[in-house]
């Protein structure tokens, strides 16, 4: 079985929902670490085998990065983009003031939140394998995760409106089959090269080699409101990298890549989420979102089934669709304005399974 871990990004608010810029303060704890933005952290779970262990590191990390967060004065919240308007600033180290002055508004812009999966791979081989197979799936883990249709104080439109924004960024969304590491490498030289990234880290594909680690790692997804439904997505995108290094993950079509048919479904699955269809990978046509979740887990069940997570994964997408992904239960509490939006995410943010 392959190790997971998950990183999650986080938003700072006070007392009315409005974003606030003490990251710096809330850093001070060693399980918190500071992002592009001062209204914004991060913290991320230990490399995980066993699915208990990574719930309960969810759950614990979001707890300690809370009280964090609650010392500096702030509440902390997993939405991926704030509902409130808000004139965001950048953190004040070399490096992301770097990043600002290279990409002006765009990298102002960027208060969004995303959850990164990290899946062991044996090398960058078998990871440039796997990246090459998976990115026809990725689309319906953004519609899993969507937690962002607010921006700037009203309704985007969007499920996963932080896509959106997100893709401002040169090397942000799907890729191109690379067909070797070192094809890989030389894209990733070549987009260093050409300015649209000052380093390997600021290379945002959907999924990428993490430079860190000995993974891949899955960055297309809003962070989830509920860590449950934080786990369901790690756990599919383990079952997803060991599926496609074994070469038994169907791609129908969108074998070959095409980098313009990935971004119309990502652009899909944003805009809907699972209130509406989605592309399916097998036939690159909109279905409905059920349908496509459907077809995403039987291609997973063989590991799944094997590694004995398949009746777990029920019960949390079971969970997904009654409850609704984060973007549905933010709509749902709008209806008492933003800063209850904000109260109720929240709460959302800490509770735990079933409650």
């Amino acid at each position: 079985m392959r190790t997971v871990g998950v990183e999650e990004e986080f938003l700072l608010v006070d007392a009315h929902g409005y974003p606030v810029g003490v990251a710096g303060a809330a850093a001070d704890d060693a399980q918190v670490e500071l992002e592009l933005m001062e209204q914004m952290v991060e913290t991320g779970t230990s490399p995980c085998l066993d699915a208990g262990d990574l719930a309960e590191q969810l759950r614990q990390r979001r707890h300690v990065v809370a009280r964090a967060a609650a010392d500096a004065g702030a509440r902390l919240v997993a939405v991926a983009t704030s509902p409130q308007p808000v004139r965001s600033s950048v953190t004040a180290t070399a490096r992301y003031q770097h990043i600002l002055a290279e990409f002006g508004l765009t990298a102002r812009e960027q208060l969004t939140c995303g959850c990164h999966v990290h899946v062991e791979v044996a090398d960058a081989d078998e990871g440039v394998a796997v990246l090459d197979r998976i990115g026809p799936w990725l689309p319906t883990l953004l519609a899993l995760s969507a937690n962002s249709p607010f921006w700037q104080g009203q309704d985007s439109g969007y499920a996963s409106y932080r896509s959106q924004v997100w893709r401002r960024w040169p090397t942000a969304g799907p890729s191109d089959p690379f067909g070797s590491a070192d094809a890989y490498e030389a894209v990733l030289e070549g987009l260093i090269a050409s300015g649209a990234a000052l380093d390997s880290g600021m290379v945002y594909f959907d999924a990428r080699l993490s430079q860190r680690y000995p993974t891949v790692e899955v960055r297309v997804a809003d962070v989830c409101l509920r860590s449950p439904h934080a786990l369901l997505l790690a756990l599919l995108a383990r079952a997803l990298v060991e599926t496609a290094a074994r070469g038994e993950l169907a791609t129908g079509p969108a074998a070959g890549g095409r980098a313009e048919l990935l971004r119309a479904a990502a652009w899909r699955a944003a805009r809907s989420g699972l209130r509406g269809p989605l592309v399916h990978p097998l036939t690159l046509r909109q279905e409905p979102a059920d349908a496509v979740v459907a077809a995403l887990l039987e291609q997973l069940r063989p590991v799944l089934a094997e590694q004995a997570e398949w009746e777990l994964a029920q019960v949390l997408w079971t969970d997904v669709l009654t409850r609704g992904t984060g973007a549905q239960e933010q709509r749902g509490w709008a209806s008492g304005g933003l800063s209850e939006v904000l109260r109720h995410a929240a709460e959302a943010t800490l509770a735990s399974h079933g409650r």
